[in-house]
């Protein structure tokens, strides 16, 4: 039986628009500098996988992992049209097994989850990191309430910094900041937009 979320996403999945664009998150393309060349990233909730398939193009062993199987067909698809190859995986954390230490890097960009179920997949991200690999997460912070640019309308799916902060304590932060930014991410995300952003290496 399918998870209500998945079922949820599916449905803002669904036609052949990509509903937060083709292009990858920039955040996350000012920061893959730290990920070591050719290495293993897993893409948490990395939807229609516009930043998995951008990852995947540069060299990188990308796993995308979401829970809408159809987010992972239309990332498949982009993944054939642009003529790189990754892993999709259709699955919850921190249910679906991920290997220890089996990768470079975590990519989370706009994931947004109840804060239990939130430290669980967090948890499990940390477990599939390698020692010396990176995390890279962007999401929307609290100020981000009622603004049309994206994002829940729940206070307690935003993520602050004093969340990640206790999430990823055993991490050294590189960046850890909530900040403005303008996003023009297809039309689920485009706007002035309050984020908060990490960028944290786990320790060798």
């Amino acid at each position: 039986m399918s998870h209500p979320e998945a079922d949820f996403w599916d449905r803002v999945y669904e036609g052949d628009a990509y509903r937060f664009g083709l292009a990858p998150n920039a955040f996350l393309v000012e920061r893959t500098g730290r990920i070591a060349p050719g290495g293993r990233v897993l893409c948490i909730g990395d939807g229609e996988g516009r930043n998995g398939v951008w990852l995947a193009g540069r060299g990188f062993a990308v796993t995308s992992l979401d829970q809408s199987p159809v987010a992972a067909l239309k990332c498949a698809q982009l993944a054939t049209r642009l003529g790189v190859g990754l892993e999709v995986a259709i699955g919850r954390l921190p249910e679906y097994p991920l290997p220890k230490d089996g990768f470079d890097a975590v990519v989370l960009i706009f994931v947004h989850l109840e804060p239990e179920v939130r430290r669980a997949v967090h948890a499990a991200a940390l477990r599939a990191l390698r020692p010396g690999g990176v995390v890279i997460l962007e999401a929307f912070n609290p100020a981000q309430l009622g603004r049309p640019s994206g994002g829940p309308p729940m206070r307690e799916r935003l993520q602050t910094k004093a969340d990640l902060a206790e999430d990823f304590a055993g991490l050294e932060h590189v960046v850890l900041e909530e900040t403005e930014t303008e996003l023009d991410e297809g039309d689920g995300h485009r706007g002035p937009a309050a984020v908060v952003r990490l960028v944290a290496l786990k320790r060798a």
